[in-house]
This record gives C-alpha cells, sequence and structure tokens, in this order.
C-alpha cells in the first residue's frame, strides 16, 4: 500500500552504507519514522527529501507498521536557513523541539504548522523572535505551557508588582520571590515570554538580552521537563 503525507523533516540518521532513517512530522500520519534508500549517492535523486528543513509531500508505501519513502515533491527547502549560521542553529532549534514535543499517534498538526510558519519567519525575519515564539507555542500544546500571569502560588500581581521574580521549574510558572525558591528570573524575561506568547508587554524591558535571557530559560525548562539536553538551542544561543 502507499500513502502521500504532507510533512517537515525532523531528523535523519545514517543506516547501513547508503540509507537513512528519516522522522516526519506529517499533517496526515502524525510523526512517524520512514527509511529511505540510497541517499547518501552523491546522484541520489530523493537526497533532497533526506536534507533539514525540508518540507514536502513525500509518497511511503507501507507494510505493517513501517514506513518507506518511495518518492516525494518538495514543497519548501528553505535553503536560505544553510547560508547564515545564526539562522540555521535558531531553524534547528524549531526542528529539534517539534521531534521533543510531538509523539507518535497523536495529532501533530498544530505544531507542524507552527514550526513550517517559524522556518519561514526565520528565514526572513527576526530569528530569536520567531524561535521563542514557536518555542512557547509547541510547549502549550504539548502540555507543558509556560505561566506568565500573577503568581502562581499566591496570586499577587506580577506584571505591575516591582518585587523580584523567580520560575518554578515543576510548574512552568513565574512566582514572587516570597513564594518559592525557584529559579530567579528577570523582570525582562518575564515581559519578552509575555510579549512572545501574545500577552500584554511593558516595551521598556524587550531587548536583545531579554530575548536570550527568556532562551536560556526555556532550554532549562524543556531540559527538566523532558530531560533531554537542547543542544541546537545552546548552540544558538552560544552564537548570538
Amino acid at each position: 500500500m502507499e500513502v502521500k503525507v504532507n510533512a517537515l523533516m525532523l531528523r535523519a540518521v545514517d543506516y547501513g552504507e547508503n540509507d537513512k532513517i528519516l522522522t516526519l512530522l506529517s499533517a496526515e500520519k502524525g510523526k512517524i519514522s520512514a527509511g529511505i534508500k540510497g541517499v547518501k549517492k552523491a546522484a541520489a535523486k530523493l537526497k533532497f527529501a533526506a536534507q533539514p528543513f525540508c518540507f514536502a509531500e513525500y509518497v511511503l508505501s507501507v507494510r505493517g507498521d513501517r514506513f518507506t519513502v518511495i518518492n516525494a515533491s518538495e514543497c519548501e527547502s528553505f535553503y536560505d536557513l544553510r547560508a547564515d549560521v545564526n539562522k540555521f542553529y535558531a531553524a534547528s532549534a524549531v526542528t529539534e523541539a517539534a521531534n521533543f514535543l510531538s509523539y507518535e499517534g497523536d495529532d501533530c498538526r498544530e505544531i507542524l504548522y507552527a514550526a513550517v510558519g517559524a522556518l519561514s519567519e526565520i528565514c526572513s525575519g527576526n530569528e530569536t523572535q520567531a524561535l521563542i515564539k514557536f518555542l512557547l507555542f509547541a510547549l502549550s500544546r504539548s502540555g507543558y505551557g509556560i505561566n506568565a500571569e500573577q503568581c502562581a502560588a499566591c496570586g499577587a500581581d506580577l506584571f505591575n508588582g516591582s518585587a523580584a521574580l523567580r520560575f518554578d521549574m515543576g510548574s512552568g510558572s513565574f512566582i514572587c520571590a516570597e513564594c518559592g525558591d525557584g529559579a530567579g528570573a528577570s523582570r525582562v524575561t518575564y515581559n519578552v515570554i509575555r510579549k512572545l506568547g501574545g500577552k500584554s508587554f511593558k516595551e521598556e524591558y524587550i531587548t536583545p538580552d531579554g530575548e536570550k535571557r527568556a532562551l536560556r530559560l526555556i532550554r532549562e525548562f524543556v531540559s527538566y521537563k523532558l530531560n533531554v539536553s537542547f543542544k541546537s538551542l545552546s548552540e544558538y544561543i552560544r552564537l548570538i
């Protein structure tokens, strides 16, 4: 049997001498693994289908629960991402996070469409803000949303308050300094996360340093909740 899926290539692992195993995030089948043969050869016609950030219509042969890519038609390669090292690692953080935060058997369309949109925005716009926006959205859709409202413990107003803030990794919430011993967090970080999460914010706190701090907090939160090493995001933070 053959099926067609519109999918973003998240990860490729070498298999044998010339083959790879792809992790695809698809609109139709969710996240799946699929073999693809011969793509390590220089003249392979499907070489593009195993490249980072490839968004394509993949034709898959299905045998039981095993998928093999037999053809593909590229929709978008996001080629410009490979010409800028900062954009490359920001885009890599998008696909790595999409892999962490999607699960086989689940409907992953919202994360897929958000990831494709983020890659497009990274190509042409502010890659840091596009990355943070995607990470906050994907975390929320996966059940790990970050709460940047009032203090999650006592309900104190954090938006207008003047007290120091903390961030509780267990609950993914900002809290006032009096309510816990979470990691220290600045108002800059708090407002950047509010802005890129689609909430009201104070413009004077939106700075490049605040965006970098927000990425550090998100990296630590993802690592804490999922027990993973967020390598591409760490490299992007080092670069900016």
